[in-house]
């Protein structure tokens, strides 16, 4: 896994410009996340409250210089010696972003390939999520493995992380026989790496087919072990053409990932059965992802993906003040 280098200053090509507006996101931040609302319930997590949240060693009470605010008492009633917690201060909120840059995410029939609305997507958070002392990184995963993108802070670390996605050449179809990167395994490395509690980010298209039918996505548990400890956002990156064909008769298609080439006759009936099966994938991930507890986005590249986010964001904030749990929250975000 490499770690690439952050250049002095912020890149932002004319696309890089386009795919994240500078002035459209901010009066998205001003508009819809004051506070993290949207994305997290409250306040960033551990964000100066106090000494801090996240717990270290216990060790003995030393009278007159600790708080019996923070005593263990398990630890105490073990030993019969007064011992107290101590805390590791947060001060700023950590993000981390998965974001999947397979072959597969190079379609798109739409306004814009799919990596291009993934990278639109990893602006429109780090804009939103982006506070002064607060930090982003990201695990990018390429078809020859991931690479770890250090967190910084500041905008011009996250324009520099953008521009780097889109500068990224496009990697050749593989042969069939060829190891393929995995999103349950970037799920795992991204558990691994990064412990400290805050914000992670699964940018994806989910199209990981389970071993049988009706066993759970190969991405779900590990995924599921991820929010017990961050809040996490899953953002699922569709194209139109990905739920449905056209009637166009006989038809070459290749399989992006493999490079496997089938001659497919797109009538009435196998269009149809394409779409069903189509939405029985999607219907299939939303419900693993429910069960993860984790909030869930779904972006189009035929859609308006700022109004998109802002109306999720805005939904969020009002699940949140009503106390619902992320796992209540429907693909945008409502109330089932």
């Amino acid at each position: 896994m490499h770690t690439p280098h952050t250049p002095p200053g912020p890149r932002r090509s004319a696309k890089l410009s386009r795919l994240a507006p500078e002035r459209t996101l901010r009066r998205l931040e001003l508009a819809v996340t004051r506070r993290l609302d949207g994305l997290l319930h409250g306040e960033h997590l551990g964000l100066l409250p106090g000494p801090g949240t996240e717990l270290a060693e216990a060790r003995l009470y030393q009278p007159g210089e600790d708080d019996v605010r923070h005593m263990d008492w398990a630890v105490t009633a073990r030993t019969t010696s007064p011992h107290v917690r101590d805390l590791i201060a947060d001060h700023e909120l950590e993000t981390w972003a998965l974001v999947d840059l397979t072959p597969s995410m190079d379609y798109g029939t739409a306004a814009l390939p799919k990596r291009d609305l993934a990278v639109a997507a990893l602006a429109a958070v780090g804009f939103l999520t982006v506070r002064l002392g607060d930090r982003t990184g990201a695990y990018l995963m390429h078809p020859d493995g991931l690479r770890r993108w250090p967190a910084r802070t500041g905008k011009a670390a996250m324009y520099a992380l953008l521009q780097d996605i889109l500068d990224a050449p496009l990697q050749p179809t593989p042969h069939t026989n060829t190891p393929r990167p995995d999103l349950a395994d970037g799920i795992a490395s991204l558990a691994r790496g990064q412990t400290r509690r805050g914000l992670r980010v699964v940018i994806a298209d989910f199209l990981d087919l389970p071993p049988t039918p009706t066993a759970p996505p190969p991405w779900e548990r590990p995924l599921r072990r991820l929010a017990t400890r961050h809040q996490v956002l899953a953002i699922e990156i569709i194209d139109p053409r990905e739920l449905d064909l056209p009637h166009v008769g006989l038809v070459h298609m290749a399989d992006p990932e493999t490079g496997a080439v089938h001659e497919i006759a797109l009538n009435r009936k196998v269009a149809a059965a394409y779409a069903e099966a189509a939405a029985a994938h999607r219907a299939a991930n939303h419900a693993a992802l429910r069960r993860c507890g984790v909030h869930h986005l779904q972006l189009r590249t035929d859609r308006d993906w700022i109004a998109d986010i802002a109306r999720f964001a805005l939904r969020q904030r009002r699940v949140a003040g009503r106390g619902a749990p992320a796992g209540r929250t429907t693909a945008t975000g409502a109330r089932p």
